[in-house]
């Protein structure tokens, strides 16, 4: 039994609900073991508690063996959700939802998560180009919550934004279940800083012939090793405006790709749509 799941019944239900909602929230379930809905709902709201790790209870309250509850809860229809939190019922929902509205409605009153304050402190250094200071604050959180997944792909950002290359690869290396689809993007990313040329070379040479595209792509896989992602997508855009067909849409390629790798920073999203609308443009 999860320490932050757990069955109720009116002979508990002041020590396990009511006492414990006055510093946190605590979901309470009605259920009952002949409602189908029930059975998709329970199982997701105890992987969640599990999941935001207290930052709210679940209260699995079956609704046939306490009636009492139910009724004076108002419930008519399972499932049914109450919230309480600080002894009041602060929100409310009945019937099955997908996960991603449950965790839309657990958002609204769950506790922040540790460690996330300083998180969003290192996020204004980085904006402000503080990265040394940001991830000292991202070693805090991390030590404050070691389980948090999102502080540790924070930190691989800013390591790699250093050219610490080495060391965000040691941290992209760890499995992420929560974060796989943004690990896979730093992942990317982390691919690009592999072997870069010297971007000089590159650049006299482009200058020499213009028209080389193999050097541009070059170039640009050079420029994206040097965190220079706006040049990378560039250089790489150029290509596919000159020619499309250059080894079987080589441009376009080298663009998709730095999407993905682009995908895992909320920092480069405005850029990564920019190079998107110039890609459609330019394509139709």
């Amino acid at each position: 039994m999860s320490e932050y799941a757990f069955d109720v019944s009116i002979a508990d239900f002041e020590a396990k609900v009511l006492q414990p909602c006055m510093q946190t929230p605590v979901v309470v379930d009605f259920w009952a073991p002949w409602c189908g809905p029930c059975q998709t709902l329970k199982p997701m709201l105890e992987k969640l508690a599990e999941e935001y790790q207290g930052r709210f209870l679940l209260a699995k309250v079956n609704s046939d063996e306490n009636p009492e509850i139910a009724q004076h809860f108002g419930v008519r229809s399972i499932p049914s959700i109450k919230v309480l939190f600080q002894g009041q019922l602060i929100d409310e929902f009945n019937g099955a939802l997908p996960e991603s509205q449950v965790r839309a409605f657990l958002d609204r009153f769950a506790l922040p998560a540790a460690g996330g304050n300083l998180r969003d402190e290192a996020a204004a250094l980085v904006a402000a180009g503080q990265l040394d200071e940001a991830l000292a604050k991202l070693v805090e959180a991390s030590h404050a919550a070691p389980e948090d997944e999102a502080v540790r792909l924070d930190a691989a950002d800013v390591l790699m934004q250093l050219g610490r290359n080495d060391e965000a690869g040691q941290l992209l290396a760890a499995e992420y279940s929560k974060e796989g689809d943004r690990a896979n993007a730093l992942r990317a990313r982390h691919a690009l800083t592999v072997g870069g040329a010297d971007t000089a070379a590159l650049e006299a040479k482009l200058a020499a012939n213009p028209d080389d595209h193999a050097t541009r792509l070059e170039l640009s896989r050079a420029y994206a090793a040097q965190n220079r992602f706006r040049e990378a997508l560039d250089a790489a855009l150029t290509v596919a405006v000159k020619d499309r067909f250059f080894e079987e849409g080589a441009g376009r390629k080298a663009l998709l790709q730095l999407f993905e790798a682009l995908g895992g920073s909320e920092q480069y999203d405005d850029l990564v749509r920019e190079f998107r609308r110039k890609l459609s443009a330019a394509l139709n």
